[in-house]
């Protein structure tokens, strides 16, 4: 593929609001996860949540839209003038060329589940302030960003599970190629629900200690949640990365777990290589989707082993962060832009022992160093997988 600039780009999560909060505590081994409850889920576990989200002032103008996800994207809209940069690119283009396009996985669920609770007694109604279009349903956060921004170009969302924000990059690359828009705001948003806790704690893959991804006392992940954006534009003002290739896989293996060697993995690495005319050694580190749970890594391993060997440097921020999910992507990406501009990668958390049977180059300190490639992995549910090839500005 072209190589497509990327002009801006924005994430809020537990490890705070913006860019600058978000690399101070990668490069400095920060993590944002706390042993907390969340509503009723009481579940012992350790949590990435965004804390301010009930007190932010929500836009009265869309208050139908008015739901915890809708707040989370509302927060990272506001870091880093991100907003602004959009609408400085509409000026430009015009709102109708510039697209929309976001992954989520459980959008704004929580409202439903709090409508729930008051629901009439005599005839179980649901109460008529629910705006399920608005706030629950999987495209209420793309129609809630697009509105938000005065945009009027095609939107959607992509829910595939924890790959949904990496994906969008490719659609918005593909669209942009394809001349139907100019520039394209992608990314992700999840917040936290009690289905998203009650169900990953059902399938027993919630750690009751913070995540420690590649560990050998690894027992599962962390949940979070996060907002991440980006602006891509096919004529930009100014660069701050580049998206170099991406590279998409549905393996089909099993409903929630990763085939036993990585096989979907692997391809969606070679095919966001292929899509950036790089060879394997030309990336100089990998973000890792790395969960913390014992199957997801091991497979991971397998992937990055057939297809970079055992020299590439690479590490899960989910002890950072948490496993935000659908917005996980997201995140990830601003992790990877964030690395390329400072010129540092990342080193895991929670680390105890190092598992003897993962042979990949995993950092547990942070490194100082230049980088010009950084690579970024996304795998979800079913077999849904996406490799992100990031670019520094300057290349």
């Amino acid at each position: 593929m072209t190589p497509l600039a990327i002009t801006d780009h924005t994430v809020v999560s537990a490890l705070g609001h913006g860019r600058a909060a978000h690399a101070d505590a990668l490069r400095t081994g920060r993590s944002g996860l706390a042993a907390r409850d969340f509503e009723t889920a009481a579940l012992g576990t350790w949590l990435g949540s965004v804390d301010g989200l009930e007190a932010l002032d929500f836009p009265a103008a869309l208050a139908e839209h008015d739901c915890r996800n809708n707040r989370l994207a509302e927060a990272a809209l506001r870091a880093d003038g991100f907003a602004a940069a959009v609408q400085a690119a509409a000026a430009r283009h015009g709102a109708e060329r510039i697209g929309v396009f976001l992954g989520t996985s459980t959008a704004g669920i929580l409202q439903t589940e709090l409508a729930y609770r008051r629901r009439d007694p005599a005839s179980g109604a649901l109460p008529a302030d629910l705006h399920y279009a608005t706030t629950h349903n999987t495209y209420s956060v793309a129609g809630y960003v697009r509105a938000r921004l005065g945009l009027a170009g095609p939107a959607h969302v992509v829910s595939t599970a924890c790959s949904s924000s990496a994906k969008v990059y490719a659609t918005a690359a593909r669209m942009i190629a394809l001349g139907w828009i100019d520039a394209a705001v992608v990314g992700g948003v999840d917040s936290l629900c009690l289905t998203t806790l009650y169900g990953f704690h059902a399938l027993e893959l919630v750690s009751p200690e913070p995540c420690r991804p590649w560990d050998a006392e690894r027992r599962g992940l962390s949940i979070g949640e996060a907002a991440g954006f980006a602006l891509l534009d096919r004529a930009p003002p100014r660069v701050a990365a580049w998206l170099l290739g991406s590279g998409e896989s549905s393996d089909g293996h099993h409903m929630s777990s990763p085939h036993p060697e990585g096989a979907g993995a692997a391809q969606a690495m070679r095919a966001a290589l292929d899509a950036a005319g790089l060879a394997p050694g030309q990336v100089d580190y990998l973000n890792l989707h790395g969960t913390g749970t014992p199957g997801n890594d091991a497979a991971e391993d397998r992937a990055v082993l057939a297809v970079f060997g055992r020299e590439l440097p690479c590490s899960s921020t989910k002890g950072h962060t948490g496993h935000t999910l659908g917005a996980a992507g997201a995140v990830e990406a601003s992790v990877a832009m964030l690395a390329l501009d400072g010129g540092w990668m990342p080193g895991g958390l929670h680390g105890l022992r190092p598992d003897p049977a993962l042979h990949s180059h995993y950092l547990r300190e942070t490194v100082e160093q230049p980088l010009r490639v950084v690579a970024s992995n996304s795998f979800g549910f079913g077999g849904s997988n996406a490799c992100l090839v990031f670019g520094r500005a300057d290349r």
